[in-house]
């Protein structure tokens, strides 16, 4: 064979090696990059709503109203159940002096029937107290507490946290029995920042005084926003006089009337809703606290709070088994859960995440990025040279 020949064979396999190992090497800041892009201006991964209704007794129809509003919009915005907390003091839909059994409707016309039949109550009647509120937001819950009773948030999740019923100059009374204060909610606050259960907070309060109630609050990335200041009351909208109640309150109809407009793809912005605010029509001067905010509102989609989002998060590897027991030992030990479609909608619980990602670890694993693409090429490089070497025996033969 002519040394030509030979000295082609090498050349080739050399490039060939070559071109395979770049081909398979990955940088891990483009990876990054790539993922980035579907990040969300505001850093968050995922949103969650906590939804309080702290009022008993037939004639506060308005303030489960408020609540059962808030809820069906959060969820047309793609929020699932699995990420929404919902606290009920009171059970309107079955009272007795329902004419309606089995509805709760926020306006006269009865339209729409907010009840329905795919609403889930978290803490319902007595299970509504301070002390429930607050370890929710914590994280301080007992350990037989089921995941529908919990906050599983992180550093990456915005939290809409929507507060109505009867307060007054810093409080909030929960069922006529207790009061929260404004020192208990920035303490609550306080200790969620430092056990990083949030990226932002928007709280939204709708109830006599209630720009009172975020006075207190110092924690970072919290935006704050209530119905009326001190000394003034917060105002009903309308009743039904078949129910002989009012329906809703003002401030909630009129956010309500703005968030109806809106879809998943909105670009509206919460500058633009609070940019319509107005006394003549809810009676009262509502506020916006912003100072402990670190983006400006006019860059902040109403979608960051109301709405879900679906970003990807790229991590070291982990052992699966470890990083699961470190976040819930209950997860470990129980059966495996089998998820149809793990892509669709954000709708299966936090655990079935989980075990999804574990199944998912299984086939994919990012891993060491330097030590992987070092192998990749010494492997590929030494098939190869493999490859080279065969085809030269074999022509030398010939």
């Amino acid at each position: 064979m002519k040394p030509t020949s030979i000295l082609g064979y090498i050349v080739a396999s050399v490039c060939l090696a070559t071109t395979l190992a770049i081909s398979v090497t990955t940088n891990k800041d483009d990876v990054e990059g790539f993922f980035a892009k579907s990040k969300s201006k505001s850093g968050h991964t995922n949103n969650w709503a906590v939804l309080v209704c702290t009022s008993r007794f037939w004639f506060n129809y308005r303030h489960i109203a408020n609540t059962l509003s808030m809820y069906r919009t959060v969820k047309r915005l793609g929020i699932p159940d699995s990420n929404i907390i919902m606290m009920l003091a009171d059970d309107v839909a079955c009272n007795s002096r329902n004419i309606f059994p089995a509805t709760v409707y926020n306006n006269r016309g009865r339209h729409l029937d907010l009840y329905g039949e795919n609403v889930e109550v978290d803490y319902r009647g007595y299970e509504v107290t301070v002390e429930n509120f607050i370890r929710l937001l914590t994280g301080r819950v007992a350990k037989e507490t089921p995941r529908s009773k919990r906050l599983m948030t992180d550093d990456q999740s915005n939290i809409l946290i929507f507060m109505t019923g009867h307060g007054g100059e810093e409080f909030l009374k929960f069922q006529d029995a207790e009061e929260i204060s404004a020192y208990d909610l920035g303490d609550a606050f306080q200790q969620m920042y430092e056990k990083k259960r949030y990226n932002e907070i928007l709280f939204m309060i709708d109830t006599c005084q209630a720009n009172t109630m975020y006075t207190k609050i110092h924690s970072p990335n919290i935006l704050a926003t209530g119905s009326s200041k001190l000394n003034e009351s917060s105002y009903s909208h309308h009743d039904d006089p078949d129910i002989g109640v009012a329906v809703i309150d003002r401030f909630t109809y009129y956010i309500l009337e703005v968030l109806e407009k809106v879809n998943m793809q909105s670009k509206a912005t919460l500058k633009d809703l609070f940019d319509t605010y107005d006394y003549n029509l809810l009676q009262s001067t509502p506020g916006v606290r912003d100072d402990l905010f670190n983006r400006p509102l006019d860059e902040v989609l109403l979608t960051d709070f109301f709405g879900n989002v679906q970003n990807v998060e790229l991590t070291e590897s982990k052992d699966v088994n470890n990083s699961l027991t470190e976040a819930d030992p209950a997860l470990v030990d129980s059966e495996p859960m089998f998820i149809e479609d793990p892509q669709a909608e954000n709708t299966s619980s936090p655990k079935q995440s989980a075990l999804w990602r574990q199944e998912q670890s299984h086939t994919f694993e990012i891993g060491n990025p330097d030590q992987s693409q070092t192998w990749r090429f010494v492997a590929f490089a030494v098939l190869s040279v493999a490859m080279g070497g065969a085809l030269f025996a074999g022509s030398a033969l010939v």
